[in-house]
């Protein structure tokens, strides 16, 4: 056998052995599955499917330790764009809600033209009792979510908490509060009727039935309850911060706690800079921490949730 021949041989050999070696260490250390990720002290899973389609799905960010509550967050698009992945949606709220102990939950949803609003708001509610579900595999606690949603979110959030029909139709359990930041849809009778953007005309067609129907404030009738309401608002957008103060206000007069927070912030800054430190953090935290039922384990205590 020549020379050559024996040099390609060995060198297999050494490539082979040094592979050998890797997976091994790979086993060793507990490389993550499939799906999941390390980082930021805790573990992601990525993908969970709650449907058959391709986006109905979620992600999961684990603290280092669970706690107990879950943040269950709802991004934003106008109803037909946007994604679990966005950076606004994850940079600084995953940091800060996971480093209280908080499980932090995204979802994706089926978008426009494919769904239509009301179909997503069913996605969402899909997803949520997916999630409460699995809450105790992950140390949290079933009985401890707060969902929250932007823009568009925003609007599915607070409608999924104003129909209480949706919810036992995908067989959610009651949540904590509901935190909607900086939609300005909550009464689409009165938004279709003024001078609007095209993107409702996209989203919620041309019939005030439909608008109705689709409505959080509308919605409200008082004869079920609902869970306390945060609704944040842009002071630099125009009916954002009026349509949160009537949702809010027909809100109360049927014994429902709402409160508004007003920020002069941008759409845009009011996802994006949430879990930040300062007032407008603050002001969140505050309302997440006032709501009845809430309970943080210690940190020490590693007891499962959902006992």
């Amino acid at each position: 056998m020549s020379l050559i021949s024996n040099v390609v041989r060995l060198f297999a050999l050494f490539l082979a052995l040094a592979l050998s070696s890797g997976l091994a260490q790979a086993a060793r250390h507990g490389a993550p599955a499939h799906g999941q990720e390390e980082g930021g002290g805790g573990r992601v899973l990525r993908d969970i499917a709650y449907g058959e389609q391709p986006r109905q799905r979620f992600d999961v960010y684990l603290p280092a330790q669970p706690r107990g509550p879950v943040l269950f967050m709802v991004h934003g698009g106008a109803w037909r764009s946007g994604s679990k992945s966005e950076p606004a949606v994850l940079e600084n709220k995953v940091p800060h809600f996971t480093a209280l102990g908080y499980v932090v939950v995204v979802a994706d949803y089926r978008l426009l033209p494919q769904a239509e609003p009301l179909e997503q708001v069913r996605d969402v509610a899909r997803a949520l009792a997916a999630a409460q579900g699995m809450a105790a595999s992950w140390g949290a606690d079933r009985r401890q979510f707060v969902l929250m949603g932007h823009s568009a979110g925003a609007h599915l959030a607070a409608l999924l908490a104003a129909r209480p029909a949706l919810v036992s139709e995908a067989g959610c359990a009651p949540w904590l509060g509901t935190i909607a930041l900086d939609s300005a849809a909550y009464d689409l009778v009165a938004l279709m009727e003024q001078r609007h953007l095209r993107l409702y005309d996209q989203a919620f067609g041309k019939h005030p039935a439909t608008w109705r129907s689709l409505s959080p404030y509308h919605a409200l009738d008082g004869a079920h309850e609902v869970r306390p309401l945060l609704l944040v608002c842009s002071l630099l957008r125009e009916q954002a911060c009026a349509q949160a103060q009537a949702f809010a206000g027909r809100a109360r007069t049927l014994g429902i706690i709402a409160d508004v927070l007003e920020q002069k912030l941008s759409h845009r800054d009011l996802n994006l800079l949430l879990g930040k430190p300062g007032a407008y953090t603050a002001g969140v935290d505050a309302f997440i921490a006032r709501l009845p039922g809430l309970q943080l384990r210690a940190e020490d205590d590693g007891t499962p949730g959902s006992r």
